[in-house]
């Protein structure tokens, strides 16, 4: 298969161009939550990015194999479960519930797998003998350690080889022979939350998880790599994926992945954001104040790989950029599909084979609402021009995915369910009273919707309203 798609590769510092080890086949991983806490705006980011990525490889005519892990065994979690007194089963089935429904809010396309470490643990042991047989790993007091020095590539990834910078001070032991070496499994009394293993009760490390992972549900025989494609946010390229492509690199004949992409921070207030200082907002909350797909035209309008200064301001900004997509969809509203129009499709999908070229896919975009608000006010009975519209639209939404709601129920977004109710029954009066050719009555009852802040239109589907506001 040929296409233009070329991708920044975060090991050669450069965009090159995207062959998949198998003709027409690609497989991706992507580093999922751990699952101790709410998702915030650095996981929707990282989603989001990849979504996209998962889009393009589809609209290129590519099978796409597209996994994302849960980490559900981890400290962080294991602290929880002492703050809360819940269960792991509790905490993590809750929290991987909520990530899932905030991914759909978020317009995320559902993944092929999206295996859970403690589902995974006997592939992490099979994976450590294998390292322990080939003495690339050694066991010392608590817990079993990769020796990096056997690794001849390790730091080839990241660029970070001095031990200074190699790992978190958390990891520095006396006993290690090296402080690059990292844990591949810790161990842990019998009372605390652990599994049996050949080398010891314990719990595995994080890095391991996802290699294990992989090796179980996508690697394949023959082939120079475990995944055409690793992705993650650029927190993760170290110590996480150097750890990773370490592990896969020593225990198997073949490189983790042949590409790896690394999407930018999320910054607020210019300050990277983190639980430690205090910035870290969760996605929940951002959703109860803007619609999914709002935040999703945000995240994409600033390029992947570059940081985002999260603020309102640029985020209503953002907002009134999509609601001119939604106005033109209102102007087709009830109109069937037709041809899509070619140039547009072309220019968005040239833009994204460009390394994910949101910016340029998006001022194609704004061109194309332009024009065509221009078009449909020459010829606002244009049924052709109307179905051409309809079709554009629902290739924005597979592709960009954005465009895909209700243009109506778009604009009613943060109005709660009791005024909503109130103003459905309204309406339904107002029908009934047009009906009964009671003009006086209906007029006075748009009237008293107006009052409420909502705008409605008779179509030959019925009677839409939104925000008059919006």
């Amino acid at each position: 298969m040929e296409n233009s798609l070329t991708l920044f590769d975060s090991i050669k510092k450069q965009k090159l161009p995207f062959v998949p080890m198998e003709e027409g086949k690609v497989s991706v991983y992507v580093c999922g939550p751990t699952v101790y806490d709410d998702a915030h705006l650095g996981h929707a980011r990282s989603a989001i990015v990849f979504d996209l990525l998962h889009r393009v490889l589809k609209a290129n005519g590519y099978e796409v194999t597209f996994v994302k892990n849960f980490t559900d065994i981890d400290d962080k979690i294991i602290k929880k479960i002492a703050q809360s007194g819940k269960s792991l089963e509790e905490i993590t089935t809750h929290y991987i519930q909520a990530y899932q429904d905030e991914m759909k809010a978020l317009h995320i396309l559902p993944n092929t797998l999206e295996p859970k470490a403690t589902q995974n643990i006997d592939a992490m042991k099979q994976m450590i003998e294998k390292l322990l047989e080939k003495n690339i790993a050694y066991i010392i007091e608590d817990g079993v350690y990769l020796d990096t020095s056997k690794d001849h590539e390790y730091g080839t990834l990241s660029k970070k080889v001095d031990d200074q910078h190699s790992q978190s001070r958390v990891e520095q032991k006396l006993e290690k022979k090296d402080q690059k070496d990292f844990a591949l499994w810790k161990f842990c009394s019998t009372d605390e939350i652990g599994f049996e293993a050949p080398f010891g009760f314990g719990r595995p490390g994080w890095h391991l998880e996802c290699s294990a992972m992989i090796e179980k549900h996508l690697a394949k025989d023959g082939l120079s790599y475990a995944v055409d494609i690793h992705g993650g946010g650029a927190d993760l390229l170290f110590p996480h994926h150097e750890n990773e492509a370490s592990q896969t690199r020593c225990c198997t004949s073949h490189e983790l992945a042949k590409y790896w992409l690394h999407n930018g921070f999320v910054n607020i207030d210019g300050q990277k954001m983190s639980k430690s200082l205090g910035n870290s907002f969760f996605l929940k909350d951002c959703l109860t104040k803007y619609n999914g797909e709002v935040v999703r035209f945000y995240m994409l309008s600033t390029y992947y790989r570059g940081d985002i200064s999260f603020n309102e301001t640029d985020l209503i900004a953002s907002k009134k950029r999509l609601d001119k997509l939604y106005r033109l969809k209102k102007r087709v509203y009830g109109v069937g599909s037709g041809n899509i129009n070619s140039e547009l499709q072309e220019k968005i999908l040239g833009s994204l084979n460009d390394d994910l070229n949101t910016s340029k896919a998006f001022a194609a975009l704004d061109e194309y609402i332009s024009n065509l608000n221009e078009k449909l006010n020459i010829n606002p009975k244009d049924k052709n021009l109307k179905k051409q519209v309809v079709a554009t639209i629902e290739y924005l939404a597979e592709i960009l995915g954005v465009g895909s709601q209700d243009s109506f129920e778009y604009f009613q977004f943060g109005i709660d369910e009791n005024l909503k109710n109130k103003i459905e029954d309204l309406i339904a009066q107002r029908a009934e009273a047009k009906k009964e050719k009671n003009f006086e009555k209906s007029d006075a009852i748009r009237d008293q919707l107006s009052s409420l802040g909502v705008s409605i239109m008779d179509t030959p589907q019925g009677t839409v309203w939104e925000k008059s506001n919006s």
